[in-house]
């Protein structure tokens, strides 16, 4: 019996002018976790959908072989027979329905024509045991955190009698607790005798769980390398991934700090039951300044800047909001954008994007304005503005007209920030700005970012990656149960200590 549980011999696959997979060689052995990393649009979901039949046989061309057979994939269901299980970023799970009615949906153990529900769930509690969530199989999924959700996820998969799990970025939604958890699980896993294939641009991650870690770059394998053979650290794996060197992976940013721009006091928000979700909460920021907001997850920073941005989450607000010295009452996004405040959301995909549009059509969106004369948009003024945006912001495509969806993860983003920077803002405030995208599109949003505040303008950026927040910030509050707690200096600012105020060990 080979060694490889799996090999994946020249693949190719194309589009309309791209050739997103270029004679791509790729190899798992039994029982092992491999990572495969690469730039956004480096082919690595492509690579994915190939394997796991969402691009069937015949829409690429060269050969899968699973435990040394030859498979040609009509459908998803039928590498799901073969043993192959894919977990996406976006979950596949319903709320209102119950854990062990999610992790059998579509996979029903049946007695004759009817359900056994019973069977179903002596079963769920098997594989929730298998990776270590003890929930009541009961309890609706919309009651659990995405921690919990993504390890259902993980079980339903495992009901499958899975033989290869794939996980897509399957930490990028999580907080730092529920991602070490679902580490220890993907070892567990593996433990089990189950082989894993883990796509994460979380180097650390990749660095902790990966016996194997394969690079693309371009739609091509650049190189394996098995951990066990030899020594690999994030520098070369970087290296490999963009091409060149990337020393500091936070770009460096000399800019004078002015005055005051935006000052938030004793803010406090309801939603629409009446439940308070911002407690007393003070901040300011200054002309040429980035500030972080850090804090856990479920801490209230989402909701914070979402009541400024024009109560867009938060029916009635309290406080004072002063920007540019002028104390302002926003009641619409529409009417924070007209004030020079905008906000890039964590959800580019359902909340920021439309992904079915084109280029041109979601840049445009927030500023037809500008660009309209009588109703009727002026075609040109909207080409005109989606080219710039195109290249300064090094959107990778072959054209503006090109659909959103059909873009890798960090240009879609790079799109959703032309969409706010479009407007003008004097205030940005960016939620999760580089979340699920790669280290080289990382560093080009920090360089945006810093080009932005270098105009004199401020940004407010929320981060669940306390790198990312000491890396760019130059001051930090920090987030706890739903009230900023403290203001961490540039001197202070250090993973212990900004953890310490986010778990409510700060002090007076």
């Amino acid at each position: 019996m080979s060694d490889y549980i799996l090999e994946m011999k020249n693949i190719t696959k194309e589009f309309p002018g791209v050739k997103a997979l270029d004679n791509v060689n790729f190899k798992v052995k039994r029982g092992e976790v491999l990572c495969l990393v690469g730039e956004n649009g480096a082919g690595k979901s492509t690579l994915m959908k190939v394997l796991s039949g969402v691009y069937p046989h015949g829409d690429y061309t060269g050969d899968i072989v699973l435990n040394g057979e030859t498979q040609k994939y009509s459908h998803i269901k039928d590498s799901e027979k073969a043993g192959i299980a894919i977990i996406y970023q976006e979950l596949a799970l319903i709320p209102e329905l119950s854990v062990y009615e999610n992790i059998f949906l579509g996979n029903e153990i049946k007695s004759g024509s009817l359900i056994n529900w019973n069977e179903t769930i002596i079963r769920a509690r098997e594989v929730l045991e298998k990776v270590g969530l003890d929930v009541n199989p009961d309890t609706p999924i919309k009651e659990l955190g995405v921690g919990k959700q993504q390890l259902v996820e993980i079980a339903k998969q495992l009901a499958k009698d899975v033989k290869l799990l794939i996980l897509d970025e399957p930490t990028a939604a999580l907080n730092e607790d529920d991602s070490a958890n679902l580490l220890e699980i993907i070892k567990e896993l593996q433990k089990q005798g189950i082989s894993c294939i883990m796509i994460s641009h979380k180097l650390n991650e990749v660095m902790e769980v990966a016996n194997t870690v394969t690079i693309l770059r371009d739609g091509q394998t650049v190189a394996t390398i098995d951990r066990r053979e030899r020594e690999l650290d994030e520098d070369e794996v970087v290296k490999l991934m963009v091409g060149r060197e990337l020393t500091n992976r936070y770009p460096e940013r000399n800019v004078e700090i002015g005055e005051t721009m935006i000052e938030v006091k004793n803010w406090e928000a309801f939603d629409h039951t009446g439940k308070q979700i911002i407690k007393d909460s003070s901040f300011y920021a200054r002309k040429g300044e980035i500030i972080g907001i850090a804090g856990l997850m479920g801490s209230g920073r989402t909701e914070l800047a979402m009541s400024i941005f024009g109560r867009s989450h938060g029916g009635k607000v309290s406080g004072e909001l002063i920007l540019k010295g002028e104390n302002i009452e926003l009641h619409t996004p529409k009417e924070a954008i007209e004030k020079g405040l905008n906000y890039l959301t964590e959800d580019r995909k359902e909340k920021g994007l439309i992904l079915i549009q084109d280029i041109k059509s979601n840049i445009s969106i927030s500023s037809l304005k500008d660009i309209t004369h009588n109703n009727v948009i002026n075609s040109n003024e909207e080409i005109k503005n989606a080219e710039y945006y195109r290249g300064a912001m090094k959107i990778k495509t072959p054209s503006i007209e090109q659909k959103v969806m059909n873009l890798s993860g960090g240009n879609q983003q790079k799109v959703a920030l032309s969409k706010c920077i479009i407007t003008d803002p004097d205030v940005l405030i960016v939620d999760e700005p580089t979340r699920g995208i790669d280290v080289g599109a990382k560093y080009e949003i920090y360089n945006i970012m810093n080009e932005f505040v270098a105009k004199g303008k401020t940004i407010i950026m929320i981060s669940s990656e306390l790198p990312e927040i000491i890396g760019m910030s130059d001051r930090v509050y920090v987030m706890h149960e739903s009230k900023l707690v403290a203001e961490v200096s540039k001197e202070n600012m250090h993973q212990e200590e900004i953890m310490r105020h986010s778990i409510g060990q700060g002090g007076n």
